[in-house]
Parts: structure tokens; C-alpha cells; sequence
């Protein structure tokens, strides 16, 4: 995994008001994401996976994580998002939701970040209806804007 940065929206060791939060972050596409660090339970390299017949579109399959079978979901297809060079293999960021353990398909792990509360904002109206609806809020960071996942709410794809 990467390695570990104290970083708050400026790039420097946070002071504010609020709790500090550490996130997982990744690239999806062009997308900067994270999630809460305390909800990944690991990341691991790509896992081929079982195709499931009649599953949703994003419900790329199911992978064994040492027994356990996990189901997969591809970022890229649950965000609207273009499909996946067939040729580039994506990381399985592993997390526990309300409903149990997902795998969320990613393209290139990112980094460990430690976050004031107080830096995040609600996410802005110039997002797609189907994109806002999956995220938590944003935060500006000094060279890119991060979009925190709701992985509960990605994780359910009946919708």
C-alpha cells in the first residue's frame, strides 16, 4: 500500500477545528477518489474474476480473497465512466460496507491521507445527478479536487 502522508488540504500538517480523518485515495479514469481508511480492509494487486450471469452491468463478478468470495464492482461502469483498456489490469481496493465486503475495481492506487473535517465541502452541483448521489463530499486539495465515496451507496447496484 502506499506509503502514509499528513497532509491536509493545502499539502501541509492540518491545524483546524475538526477531527482528523485518514483516506484511501485512487484514480479511477481521470477521477481523484478516496474513502475512509478505517472502511479498506486491503488492496491488492488484480484478482481475475467469476462473471455472474444477469448481474448489474457493474457487478464486474466475484473473486476468492482466500475463501471468502467477494464481490467486484467496476468503478469505472458504476460511475458512468468509459470501459477499461481490456490490456491494463485494474487493483481491487477491498472494503467493508453496511452490507459486507466489496471489492471496488480501481485503476492506480494513490495514497494514504490524513484530512481535517473542516476542509471538506459539499459536493458541487456541477457533477452529474448520478455521480453526486455516490459521494460524500469533496475536498480541494492544493493540486486536484478529492471526491470521497459513499461506498455503502456504490456498493448497492440495484439502482
Amino acid at each position: 500500500m502506499a506509503t502514509m502522508s499528513t497532509l491536509s488540504a493545502g499539502g501541509t500538517k492540518s491545524s483546524g477545528a475538526g477531527a482528523i480523518r485518514h483516506y484511501c485515495t485512487f484514480w479511477v479514469e481521470s477521477l481523484y477518489l478516496g474513502v475512509e481508511s478505517i472502511r479498506v480492509q486491503e488492496v491488492v494487486r488484480h484478482i481475475p474474476t467469476t462473471r455472474v450471469p444477469l448481474a448489474p452491468p457493474a457487478a464486474k463478478g466475484l473473486i476468492n480473497l482466500r475463501g471468502q468470495i467477494v464481490l467486484t464492482v467496476d468503478l469505472r461502469t458504476r460511475l458512468g465512466l468509459s470501459p477499461r483498456d481490456e490490456t491494463l489490469l485494474p487493483t481491487n481496493v477491498v472494503v467493508q460496507t453496511d452490507d459486507g465486503v466489496v471489492s471496488l475495481l480501481v485503476d492506480d492506487i494513490d495514497d494514504v491521507l490524513d484530512l481535517d473535517d473542516s476542509v471538506f465541502e459539499a459536493t458541487p452541483s456541477t457533477l452529474t445527478a448520478h455521480l453526486r448521489a455516490l459521494l460524500l463530499g469533496v475536498c480541494k486539495l492544493e493540486k486536484r479536487l478529492l471526491l470521497v465515496l459513499d461506498i455503502d451507496k456504490v456498493s448497492q447496484l440495484e439502482d
